[in-house]
């Protein structure tokens, strides 16, 4: 595959991955969960590499794992004696994010880990750092990663559908029918850091919170149905990805910001055009009513 192909095919599986966790995130309220985790799974990745002092492997995951499942905990129980949401999310997601920036500054030192990087990340350089794989060849070990999440996220999704869905939507239902609705919280929570880390190296925190909530948010307008919503989640990240790729070559600029702007040049779109909640569908079809009405009374 070519140089610029392993670019989109990177970003084509962030949006997915992305896309496709982030329309529970929407749908649970939860999309400033998305920008906390995003940024507090640094905490996970420095202390991981403070501990190993390596920059890749198995451990980086349990690390994101680990600071995302911290994030939400502290979260909840904050909110549960009485701060509300918000405030609880603002305060844990600012300070363990000033820890991990902290542990940067004085513990890595030289290595190839910085907050510029973990904030914007570096998409050019994924091509070049590969490894092997059988029957595949080399292939670029952010891209290798994503694909193995993407596959994951969808396994569990698949798996227990019904019961994210009914969670998603009515979670007092859920517990009075005998559904595990703090362990599937903790287990969503998982996802989302799991998805969050295998991009973050590769695009920054930056384009992951665009990625989860901005696609899921425009799918969001178009459709009522859950599966209808996933699928278009996962098609507007990709569109994003490709799209955002292009106006960066064009402009000469940073690939994943332009990323993250075509995901609000989608909303915007959606914002516009949907059928049911799109402002200019919703203006015509007020105009058309009120047409209507005028004949009715012309009539009579």
């Amino acid at each position: 595959m070519t140089y610029t192909g392993w670019i989109l095919l990177t970003a084509s599986l962030v949006g997915l991955s992305c896309g496709i966790v982030g329309v529970f995130l929407i749908l649970r309220r939860m999309a400033m969960m998305a920008d906390a985790i995003s940024h507090t799974v640094l905490l996970g990745i420095v202390t991981a590499f403070i501990v190993t002092r390596e920059l890749s492997g198995p451990h980086m995951l349990i690390g994101a794992i680990i600071a995302g499942l911290l994030t939400a905990v502290l979260v909840q129980w904050f909110h549960s004696r009485g701060v509300q949401q918000d405030a609880s999310i603002g305060v844990v997601f600012t300070t363990l994010f000033a820890i991990g920036v902290i542990l940067i500054a004085t513990q890595v030192g030289n290595a190839h880990l910085d907050t510029k990087h973990a904030l914007m990340g570096e998409i050019t350089f994924v091509p070049w750092d590969v490894m092997h794989v059988p029957l595949l060849g080399e292939v670029p070990k952010a891209t290798f990663m994503l694909a193995a999440v993407l596959l994951v996220v969808l396994i569990v999704i698949l798996a227990f559908y019904k019961e994210w869905k009914i969670t998603s939507f009515d979670p007092a239902l859920a517990a009075s029918i005998g559904i595990p609705v703090v362990l599937m919280h903790y287990v969503f929570m998982s996802l989302v850091s799991i998805t969050t880390v295998a991009s973050f190296d590769a695009v920054g925190a930056i384009m992951v919170v665009a990625m989860l909530i901005t696609p899921a948010a425009a799918a969001y307008l178009w459709t009522d149905k859950l599966s209808i919503m996933l699928v278009l989640s996962g098609a507007f990240g990709v569109i994003s990805a490709f799209m955002g790729y292009y106006v960066a070559l064009w402009l000469d600029t940073s690939i994943s910001g332009s990323m993250a702007f075509a995901t609000g040049i989608v909303f915007i779109l959606s914002f516009l055009f949907s059928p049911r909640h799109g402002v200019l569908s919703r203006y015509l079809h007020k105009f058309n009513t009120h047409g209507s009405e005028e004949k009715l009374d012309g009539v009579s």
